[in-house]
Formats: structure tokens, C-alpha cells, sequence
């Protein structure tokens, strides 16, 4: 692995500078990757007034916001809902091995063919990169295409693929890409993320290439059961309940994903499809593949609900942190009982972008 490409931070621009940051993770200096910034409006010169909002802006983005003893980002067009902290990394490190393996140890389901990806000069855009390990894994699956992760927290790695670039980007804002230059745009797990899921997939459609393919895809917490071993006064049913609340009051509702394969139609994709799995909670299935997702979403639950609730349950809800912390310890109870059989859905939704 070699050391990674700049961060780009990209704004409407054209004064560009380098800074290289630190910034404190728990109670450890680690240190950041460099920042190549792009940032500022028409400027014939790069003064020393200048110089000290480029560091305020990448000291904001590196530092973020705390609340309630987490961290969450400070850039982007929205307030974020889940956080960005060491906690949350590890949870989406867990997330992407459950998700790789419920795709059967895939990494996409959209039928692009590895030759596309395999050429010199073919590009992937992963949207909402989180801490980057989907854009990693890509980066060594195909060693000729150029992978960009893009996300508004600045917390991938320092040391990855030479051909895997981060960018500070809001995917919500317009985007700085050219006409027709990706084979492949990604975009999973947007939760409390996404208002205008039709102007993001129009710039997805202007952004690739043709006959290049978009993927979309997000769980879906419905909390269900087909044996109705799941009882009506399940803890677990509320947290779910209230998280499609907070995302509903928030503007970014969960339910938004039933939409994508009309609004992929609508934005002129072809070869639509829509794919939806189940993720059991917990390692209640008889068949092995599903007994490890589930195992793997309840060891995720178990240590992430907070991450996932705790933001919208104060601010969106108005609820008390302490009544979280009670239902979530008896969540965490009920999901280490695999006599329910519970599980929530996993939504994928792909298409084309015609060839002419």
C-alpha cells in the first residue's frame, strides 16, 4: 500500500493551497493526510488573511462538531445525523464486512463487466465514502481504475491503494465532476443523509460515461418477522420505529429508497433493477451465509445503535439522551435472543446510463 494521493477539498475555486493538519482522535494526536485545498472566488493573489480561512476551514472540517460526548461532522449543505468518531469507524468497518458478505463476498451487484473496470483510464466514484473501505477494496480489485471517495468527514486512512483518492465533497451541493468522465458511480448507506434524490441522480447521470452504471443501495429498517416471533412491545421495534421517525422529521426519510428505481427511469438509466435482501438480526437462520450477516448486524447493533439514533433522538426528536440508553439496553438484551426471528431489509437499485 502506498502512501495516499492529497485529500482533495474542493469548493468553487481558483486559489489553491497545501496545509497539513493534525487532529485529535479520543485522547491521541494522530496525524492527518495532506489536504490539497481548491477554495476561493476569482483571487489574483494569496495573502496572509487568506492563508488563515483555508486553515480555519480545514481546522472545522478535521475537528468537526461534538455533542452529547460524540463527534460529528461540521461540513456539508445539512446537518448530519450519525457521527464520525473512532466508534462510528469501526461500526462502518463491521457494516461493510456484512454487506460484502449478504452480496455473497461481492462488493457490487450492477452487471458492469471487470474488462470496463480493468482498462487504463476507466474511473469509480464512491459517494458518502465513509471511512473508505469500499473505495479500498475497489482500488485493489482493479488496479487500473482511478477509485475517488468522496464524503463531508474527513476520516479515511492515510496509507491506501496509489490509485484511491479521497475528496471533501457534498454530494448534495453540485458537483465538481466533468460531463461523462466515471464507469461507475456507488452510493451506499445514505441514512439522515440525502433530501433531493432526483437532482443526485441527475449529476450521477451527467457524471458517467455511457453505458456506465450507477449503483444505490441502503438498508431499509423495517423490523419484521414472518413466524410473528417479533412481539409488538420489542424495544428493538421502537428504536427502528423512532429512526424512520428522526429521518421522516429530518427531510431524508428511509423511505426514499422505493422511489430510486422510478426516479433512475425518470432520469433517463436504462436496465433498471431493483434487489432487495433480508438481514436478520442475529444468528437466528439456518443457512450459514445469512447466520454470519446476522451475527455480524447484531454484533453491529450491539455496539452502534447510539451512533445511529442518538443526534436525532435529541435534536430531531427532543427526546432524553437517558431514555435511549434504556431502550437501548433492552435492544441489546432482545438481540441476543435468536428465538425471534427478526430481520429488516437491505435495498439495491441499479441502471445504465445509455450508450447514446
Amino acid at each position: 500500500m502506498a502512501s495516499t494521493p492529497p485529500l482533495l477539498l474542493k469548493t468553487k475555486a481558483k486559489v489553491t493551497a497545501t496545509a497539513t493538519l493534525t487532529t485529535t482522535k479520543g485522547n491521541s494526536l494522530l496525524p492527518s493526510p495532506q489536504l490539497h485545498v481548491i477554495f476561493g472566488l476569482t483571487a489574483h493573489s494569496y495573502g496572509a488573511s487568506e492563508t488563515g480561512s483555508f486553515i480555519s476551514v480545514l481546522s472545522s472540517v478535521r475537528n468537526g462538531v461534538r455533542e452529547n460526548g460524540r463527534l460529528y461532522p461540521s461540513y456539508g449543505k445539512y446537518e448530519y445525523g450519525l457521527p464520525m468518531d473512532e466508534s462510528e469507524l469501526d461500526r462502518n468497518q463491521l457494516q461493510h464486512h456484512k454487506f460484502t458478505l449478504l452480496l455473497n463476498h461481492r462488493l457490487y451487484l450492477a452487471p458492469i463487466p471487470d474488462s470496463v473496470l480493468e482498462q487504463p483510464g476507466s474511473r469509480v466514484l464512491d459517494m458518502g465514502t465513509g471511512n473508505g473501505v469500499w473505495a479500498i477494496d475497489m482500488a485493489d480489485k482493479f488496479p487500473h481504475a482511478e477509485i475517488i471517495g468522496n464524503d463531508i468527514a474527513a476520516v479515511q486512512p492515510s496509507f491506501v491503494p496509489p490509485n484511491c483518492i479521497f475528496e471533501i465533497e457534498d454530494v448534495e451541493e453540485d458537483w465538481p465532476y466533468p460531463r461523462q468522465y466515471f464507469d461507475f458511480i456507488h452510493g451506499r448507506e445514505f441514512l439522515y443523509a440525502i433530501r433531493d434524490w432526483p437532482r443526485l441522480i441527475s449529476q450521477a447521470h451527467n457524471a458517467l460515461r455511457p453505458g456506465g452504471w450507477i449503483q444505490l443501495a441502503s438498508s431499509y429498517p423495517l423490523l419484521r418477522s414472518d413466524d410473528d416471533t417479533l412481539p409488538p412491545n420489542s424495544a428493538l421495534l421502537e428504536i427502528t420505529d423512532s429512526f424512520i421517525e428522526i429521518s421522516e422529521k429530518a427531510g431524508a426519510s428511509v423511505h426514499a429508497l422505493r422511489e430510486w428505481k422510478h426516479q433512475l427511469t425518470d432520469a433517463g438509466f436504462i436496465n433498471v433493477a431493483d434487489v432487495v435482501l433480508k438481514i436478520p438480526m442475529n444468528g437466528w437462520p439456518k443457512d450459514d451465509l445469512l447466520r454470519q450477516v446476522g451475527e455480524l448486524e447484531e454484533w453491529m447493533l450491539r455496539d452502534g445503535m447510539e451512533s445511529l439514533m442518538l443526534r436525532g433522538w435529541t435534536q430531531v426528536l427532543h427526546r432524553p439522551a437517558e431514555d435511549l440508553a434504556l431502550y437501548i439496553a433492552l435492544a441489546k438484551k432482545e438481540l441476543r435472543d435468536t428465538s425471534v426471528h427478526s430481520y429488516i431489509f437491505f435495498h439495491i437499485t441499479y441502471g445504465q446510463r445509455p450508450w447514446s
